[in-house]
């Protein structure tokens, strides 16, 4: 008899993609209750790949850029921003964090500096209203009054499997 849990999908490809969704083989999953528990249920094995762990059941994934995105940003009262990501857990941004990568893309680390996240379009917008420059310098954020250049990311970008 089959169990509750994965053994419905397990002979599927799961992966999460840069778009900050989540995929059986090529389709989208687009129940939000499975998405934000996959999101939730990310680990990552010693090789650096990744898998979704939920109970006793275990599947590997694949991670196009990066597990997590941050996909909502807010100011809050005390002159800084809490991002959301894709698990819907809210954090306050280490702006020393902040780089751009490839195609200009932004990101910053998450949980507690273990995990890369990629913004999503929107929060990066959103943010990116903050940012300011001085003639001959990069983008710089400042936050409760002190500034934080946002550097440039070195090259990677490969999916981890």
């Amino acid at each position: 008899m089959a169990r509750a849990g994965f053994y419905a999908i397990e002979s599927g490809k799961i992966s999460f993609r840069r778009d900050g969704n989540w995929y059986s083989d090529d389709e989208r999953i687009d129940n939000p209750r499975i998405a934000l528990l996959f999101s939730r249920s990310i680990k990552r094995n010693p090789d650096g790949s990744y898998y979704l762990q939920v109970a006793e059941e275990r599947a590997p994934i694949t991670v196009e850029d990066t597990p997590y995105v941050v996909k909502a940003v807010f100011e809050d009262d005390s002159g800084g921003f809490t991002i959301v990501t894709n698990d819907d857990e809210r954090a306050l941004l280490d702006p020393a964090t902040l780089e751009v990568g490839r195609d200009n893309v932004l990101y910053c680390r998450v949980k507690g500096g273990a995990f890369k996240a990629r913004f999503l379009r929107t929060a990066y917008y959103h943010l990116s209203n903050s940012f300011f420059t001085e003639e001959g310098e990069t983008f710089s954020l400042v936050v409760r009054g002190c500034r934080y250049p946002i550097k440039f990311a070195a090259a990677s970008g490969t999916a981890h499997t």
